[in-house]
């Protein structure tokens, strides 16, 4: 949302520029206002970014999906479909498409409720939330993560930068993880 408006008819008002804690002031209160129902399902935003990154890899001849190891440690947690992981997953596991979608469908509920939890009543966008669930679907990490308790303070700026630091897996730092945690800044500004 382009606020400039806002502040330009408020300044306006005021006759004057804005004190620093003002213009927080101001941000706050739309925030709040946009925020107004609390977001706690994941969008087509954030399904989709998911998707693109997570793929539906390992596609047999027969059209079958067959697990693989993290792509990080070359071992544990042992991933199939989209992206999901579990105790009932390792070599030799094989889904069929649907399996892949449901699987999918369910983890997505069970991953934006954990995210609901631990953001709160704090005042969230959808395409914030949809970034938040797709972290959480990657790292499993909503509830210590910096990032969540910079947005529970509502600063979305420092917020949206953290998601850069996510970016090692296996000790290494891996390039598809630089590219989803740009991909989740990005939808999380709302850019």
């Amino acid at each position: 949302m382009n606020r400039k408006p806002i502040f330009d008819a408020v300044r306006r008002l005021l006759g004057r520029g804005f004190r620093t804690a003002e213009v927080l002031a101001v941000d706050r209160a739309i925030d709040q206002a946009l925020a107004a129902e609390p977001v706690r399902q994941i969008g087509m935003a954030g399904i989709a970014l998911i998707q693109r990154f997570e793929g539906c890899a390992k596609q047999r001849a027969d059209g079958h999906f067959e697990a693989y190891p993290d792509p990080g440690t070359g071992a544990d947690p042992w991933t199939i479909g989209w992206g999901a992981t579990g105790p009932a997953i390792g070599p030799g596991t094989v889904w069929t498409q649907d399996q892949c979608d449901a699987r999918l469908e369910t983890d997505l509920a069970s991953y934006s409720a954990e995210v609901a939890h631990a953001l709160g009543d704090a005042p969230t966008r959808q395409h914030q939330f949809d970034a938040l669930v797709s972290f959480h679907y990657n790292t499993g990490a909503i509830r210590r993560a910096t990032l969540t308790q910079l947005h529970k303070l509502g600063d979305f700026t420092t917020a949206a930068a953290e998601f850069g630091k996510w970016i090692h897996a296996g000790g290494r730092r891996l390039p598809g993880l630089v590219r989803r945690r740009e991909a989740e800044a990005v939808l999380y500004r709302g850019d």
